[in-house]
């Protein structure tokens, strides 16, 4: 696998055969001036980085500034702890990525988080990475959108900090209800179990 500075470097080199200084040589197209598996890493480059309706769509339901009710179940049998919070998600580079930036709280505890939400045109998934003030490490997940249900179904692990070196499976659903509301739930596999651990009430703030 290609490391993103590898990538990016034979990006750089194809984009600058294709630069005017590089056309004075090869006057047309200069497409034409390319070996074909030039041409063909162009075309790939292209399709691969081009923003398409999967990020229009990101854009069209998230961003905008956010109310939220939080509500945690710490375990099965004890009552949830509930919290208000803020969030305010913007369109990054150019639409390929939707950032949120949240501020809460968890068990009276200062949560202060940031998410980005992208679609990788490549595997044909989106992509979630998550970081926040409660925690060392960055969570990873990726899924996929059901236009039926209008829900994202998100599934990825992360450390489980009761038990060094091993990973929760965590699965995260996104339901869109309308325009100004969505849902997040949060699932951790506990001992082969399933549990409900979070659910983020989202309402678009005036």
């Amino acid at each position: 696998m290609t490391s993103p500075v590898h990538r990016a470097f034979v990006l750089a080199c194809t984009l600058a055969l294709a630069s005017p200084l590089y056309a004075q040589d090869a006057p047309g197209d200069p497409m034409a001036a390319m070996s074909p598996e030039q041409q063909a890493m162009m075309v790939a480059w292209e399709k691969a980085s081009t923003p398409g309706p999967e990020h229009a769509r990101l854009a069209e339901q998230f961003v905008g500034r956010w109310n939220a009710r939080q509500t945690v179940w710490m375990t099965p049998d004890a009552p949830p702890a509930t919290a208000t919070a803020r969030a305010t998600t913007t369109a990054e580079f150019g639409g390929r990525q939707v950032r949120m930036a949240y501020s809460g709280e968890i068990m009276g505890a200062q949560l202060e988080g940031v998410g980005h939400t992208g679609y990788d045109n490549v595997r044909g998934e989106y992509t979630a990475v998550w970081m926040d003030n409660m925690s060392t490490s960055t969570s990873t997940m990726s899924g996929r959108y059901d236009a039926a249900s209008r829900t994202y179904t998100f599934r990825g692990q992360w450390p489980d900090p009761m038990d060094a070196g091993s990973m929760l499976q965590v699965r995260e659903t996104l339901r869109i209800v309308d325009a100004d509301h969505h849902v997040m739930d949060m699932y951790e596999t506990h001992a082969g179990e399933e549990r409900h651990t979070m659910r983020i009430e989202f309402s678009r703030a005036e």
